[in-house]
């Protein structure tokens, strides 16, 4: 599990932990990295701690390999980890955009490459990209992140063709998440004036958690979307792209950023450093432990109608079928 120190990396690791499975926690932090090898213990599972920056190739292969070393072998590899600037395009310097590239895109790449290099030849396994409604639809403000989640869906789409047409039984999916109630508000670098925030409805973490999970274990169907938000903004995008972008130039701006009260005290919420967490992570040697959930709790939902309907289609179907072969049955039965 890549960026397991925190937000959705952090309640995905628990969720795994919780069937008993033997997790590899993935990411930079320490005190984060410390604080959920003892949460996936305590869950049931078993930790294995790796600090890794997913941005550098090597430190992912060697990571993979420490994994097999410790495990046997990888079961399922959940791409998770991410770095974003909330700033408008003009804003970002080529190397903060560079950086966020790297992390969050190439990140996935390298990650997805090692755990090929270790599951093709078992021709076994399930890699999870963890995505988002941005993978589709770019928004304002987050030009380097929508960038690159768009990068990973097609990344995602041409890996996919290739397993299948090799005939692999190793499967790549991908789970796009609407806003998610995540610390990342408080310690990706921003050069806006307010304190950035999720666009509304929120989701807690678990949540995005239960559909990792059932994806990395139903890895065959190609995408799951979770959340309603998320639905109705990949439908918006389908069919009035030029009306949503309209719509996101009036609204996205504000739908970013604290207002009122919080707007005035935004000044004592400077980033701890002035980089955010893109070039060091916020719970490093210096820093604390940040946990899965962000500021958001009293206005985050806990679950997803659809989310559940999506992940229980099949028995929706099946529920559906018997219930209109009942329904077909009791009205020949009125005929006759």
């Amino acid at each position: 599990m890549t960026g397991a120190s925190g937000g959705v990396g952090r309640a995905t690791a628990r969720a795994f932990a919780a069937r008993g499975d033997r997790v590899a926690l993935l990411a930079r932090g320490r005190e984060g990295l410390a604080a959920a090898a003892d949460e996936v213990t305590q869950a049931g599972g078993e930790a294995l701690v790796v600090s890794v920056d997913v941005a550098d190739a090597k430190a992912v292969e060697d990571a993979a390999q420490q994994v097999v070393d410790a495990f046997g072998k990888i079961d399922v590899w959940v791409n998770n980890a991410f770095a974003g600037v909330y700033a408008p395009f003009t804003g970002i310097t080529p190397d903060e955009f560079r950086r966020v590239t790297e992390v969050t895109y190439l990140g996935y790449v390298f990650g997805t490459r090692a755990a090929l290099r270790h599951m093709l030849p078992h021709d076994r396994g399930a890699i999870v990209q963890v995505g988002s409604a941005l993978a589709y639809r770019g928004i304002p403000l987050q030009s380097a992140y929508c960038g690159a989640k768009h990068a990973i869906q097609g990344f995602n789409e041409s890996v996919r063709c290739e397993l299948l047409h090799e005939g692999s039984r190793v499967r790549t999916t991908m789970v796009q998440l609407p806003a998610v109630n995540t610390p990342q508000f408080d310690w990706v670098l921003s050069r806006m004036q307010s304190r950035v925030r999720p666009v509304a409805p929120i989701y807690q973490p678990e949540v995005a958690a239960r559909a990792i999970v059932h994806a990395a274990a139903h890895p065959r169907r190609r995408e799951y979307w979770v959340g309603g938000s998320t639905v109705a903004t990949l439908v918006a995008n389908a069919v009035a792209p030029g009306l949503l972008d309209r719509y996101l130039a009036r609204t996205g701006f504000d739908a970013q950023q604290e207002a009122g009260r919080e707007r005035e005290e935004a000044a004592r919420y400077a980033r701890y450093d002035g980089h955010g967490n893109l070039w060091s992570p916020a719970d490093g040697p210096h820093g604390h432990d940040y946990g899965a959930h962000g500021r958001f709790d009293g206005e985050s939902l806990p679950r997803s109608p659809q989310e559940w309907v999506s992940r229980n289609r099949g028995r929706m179907g099946a529920g559906l079928a018997v219930g209109t072969a009942l329904a077909l049955a009791a009205r020949l039965r009125r005929k006759h």
